[in-house]
């Protein structure tokens, strides 16, 4: 049952929302003892990831801020506003900083993404490969990589572009998936060694 209010979250009210949810900036100061986005205005808990998938995070992370090329800059689990009741943390954003405000900006616009990385973990299996991708598409962006763990402990990324007309994501023409190596031009032509991401 939700009630309406009118004032910030608080710790005592959090999971009771307003009627119509609640929007960044009711939640932005919220202090939880978790990890949390803002789905539809319902303030969700993120799970804990295990080693190999912040490991893998950082890889990915690290090998796109060596690749990248101007105006693009890389961020890891930084929170991006797709609307005032929708705020994520996707694993790594690349995004165009121009007309942001580097001491003010609190929260990356989607509208300023390029790609979105997410690395697919038990928990967040149909987050990652299906209410994230459509949320992302409808905002408009260009770019989504799904990066998924296989029982032989080897790493596929799945790359999407985006379909202008339809607001969704098609797999990319030329390399759908990658196995072992990832060589793209989007957003910048980057490779990367999946194989070298994985194990001490």
């Amino acid at each position: 049952m939700t009630t309406r209010q009118q004032g910030p979250a608080t710790e005592d009210n959090w999971m009771f929302p307003p009627a119509d949810g609640w929007t960044f900036d009711q939640v932005k100061n919220l202090q939880l003892p978790f990890d949390w986005e803002l789905v539809d205005g319902w303030i969700g808990v993120k799970g804990q990831p295990r080693f190999w998938h912040n490991d893998v995070r950082d890889g990915i992370a690290d090998a796109l801020k060596a690749a990248r090329s101007k105006p693009y800059r890389v961020l890891r689990e930084q929170c991006v506003m797709v609307d005032e009741q929708n705020v994520v943390k996707p694993d790594v954003i690349v995004f165009d900083p121009q007309n942001l405000d580097y001491f003010e900006v609190e929260c990356i616009p989607a509208s300023h993404l390029a790609l979105v990385v997410e690395v697919v973990s038990p928990g967040s299996r149909r987050d990652d490969r299906v209410s994230k991708p459509a949320q992302f598409a409808a905002a408009k962006v260009p770019c989504y990589w799904r990066v998924e763990l296989d029982r032989d402990h080897k790493l596929t990324v799945h790359e999407y572009w985006l379909n202008a007309d339809t607001h969704s994501y098609f797999p990319a023409p030329l390399h759908p998936v990658h196995r072992g190596k990832l060589v793209t031009e989007v957003p910048f032509p980057v490779q990367i060694d999946l194989d070298a991401l994985v194990g001490f």
